[in-house]
Order: C-alpha cells, then structure tokens, then sequence
C-alpha cells in the first residue's frame, strides 16, 4: 500500500466550526490523487474568536491557502492582505490563497452556483429571479448573479430587514440589476413567481426536521418555464423540487453548486481545473 503523503506534501485546510461532516476533505483529496497533486486537505475546527490564528497558522506552515466556513468568513476579512471584487462585494470569504505569505481571499459560493446553472443550460443574464432567504448563501448567490447580469432579484426572507441589507447592498455596488426585498409570504411569492424566470430556494426549508416543508405549498405556484434550484442537496429532491418536478419544471439541488464552488477554490489553489464529473461520481458513490 502506497502512501501518498511525502515530506514534500503541502497542506491545504478548511478552518471553521464545526467541521466534521464537511465533504470538501474527501472531495479535494480525490482531486488531489486524480491529478498526482503533492497536496492534502484536512479540516480544522476553529471556535469563533481564533481565526486570526488559524491564518496565522497557515502562514507558519507556509500551507497553499484553506477554505473559510462558519463562523469566520466575514471576520476573516479583516486579517487579509487583499479581498478580491466580488469577495468584497459580497462582504465574505470562503477560499484564501497563500501567495508566499500573502494571504488573498475570494468568495467561490455564488461562482459556484453560477457554474451549477450554466452545467443545466439556465439563462440567468437579463432575467427576473425570485431568492427565497438572506443568509450568508443568499447574500452569495444574489451578489454574484447580480455581478453576472441577472436584470432583476426579489428578495423574500421571514426578517424583512435582513432581506433589505442584501438588496441595498446590491444596489450600491451593481446599479445595473434592480433589487427588491419583500417578507417571506406565500401570496406574495406566487405573484412574483408569475413573471420569474428562475426560483432559488437559499432556506434551509426541506432539511431534517422540515423535510415536509417548502416555501410554497403546492406545484401550481409554478409556471412550466421556471427553473427551480434549491442549495439543499441532503435530501437528493427535497420537497420544493418534487414540486417543481409535478409542475413539468426543470430543476437542480445543491450538490452541483457544492462541487463546482469546490471546484474553483481548487483552481484558485493549484492552477488546474478540477475532474468535476469524476468527483461527483465519486461524491454521489460515497
């Protein structure tokens, strides 16, 4: 049995918390042999309040870079040395390279889901596109679609205020796509959804103990051209996109914009592009 860790082997990590069931060490490491990449992932939990450390770290055992997660990725701005424009835009960070100490850090979660998108042949350029939820990946996804072209984003979250900080945010960086953000109410989302050509569901609605939930009620809110995406990818088809399903929509859940955000902190690192249709088989295998 060979061991593919050398002394020459150079580290690549995810620093948040928790961290246990994260897929990006299986998922990078595949990567890695696939490619005969000298590098290794691993995950490490960093309780809030140490990031500063953890970057420190990095630089210490001069490691390619990391991935952030919970509950760093806006913290960890302020310990950069350089943010890239939509990172900044966005207002966190989930991927840094280490440039010879230099520490800069890029935000791959609305690329990934952008690349998701163009893998299903969706038109978002130009479009109206409905985002249920303003967490940390609805502030993602809005951003970057915006940054892509997206003409026109309605907001819909239960904490109207959190919805309104996206949108104005939006607004002032990306003039070109016009915002709205309106309470999460089913009436009002049906509206909306009339004209949209894209749903994104960004609420975790449809995992664990709201497996039976969605935020619409039945398919016949939806038209047959939209497409519906939902970031949930455990289960496979949550409820929403069963629905979606029933209405004759086109669909996606949220493995593809997993692996594909993966899949740029992964280029970012190494130069090289990823084996994305290897690491989902081995991803939907495992």
């Amino acid at each position: 049995m060979t061991n593919r860790i050398q002394g020459t082997t150079t580290l690549v990590g995810l620093l948040g918390y928790p961290v246990k069931h994260s897929m990006s060490p299986h998922m990078h490491n595949t990567a890695f042999k696939l490619l005969g990449l000298d590098h290794v992932y691993m995950a490490f939990e960093v309780q809030d309040g140490h990031i500063k450390d953890g970057l420190d770290a990095l630089r210490v055992l001069n490691a390619e870079g990391c991935n952030v997660t919970m509950p760093h990725k806006k913290k960890v701005m302020e310990y950069l040395d350089e943010i890239s424009e939509d990172a900044k835009i966005i207002g966190s960070v989930n991927t840094v390279k280490n440039n010879n100490g230099k520490l800069i850090g890029y935000n791959t979660d609305g690329i990934g889901f952008i690349k998701a998108l163009e893998e299903n042949d969706v038109e978002y350029t130009g479009k109206k596109i409905i985002i249920a939820g303003a967490g940390g990946a609805a502030r993602a996804v809005a951003t970057q679609l915006a940054y892509e072209g997206a003409r026109e984003l309605v907001l819909f979250n239960r904490t109207l205020s959190a919805a309104e900080e996206i949108v104005e945010n939006i607004d002032k960086n990306i003039p070109d796509c016009k915002g709205r953000a309106l309470e999460l109410k089913e009436e009002e989302l049906r509206k909306e959804l009339q004209d949209a050509s894209i749903l994104v569901n960004c609420t975790s609605l449809g995992m664990k103990e709201t497996i039976d939930m969605a935020v619409v009620s039945s398919s016949d809110a939806f038209h047959k051209d939209l497409f519906v995406a939902d970031i949930v990818y455990d289960p496979p088809k949550t409820k929403l996109l069963k629905m979606a399903e029933e209405a004759g929509c086109r669909f996606m859940n949220g493995l593809m914009m997993i692996i594909w955000q993966g899949a740029s902190a992964f280029k970012i690192w190494t130069g090289k592009d990823m084996p994305v249709a290897l690491i989902k088989k081995e991803i939907l295998r495992s």
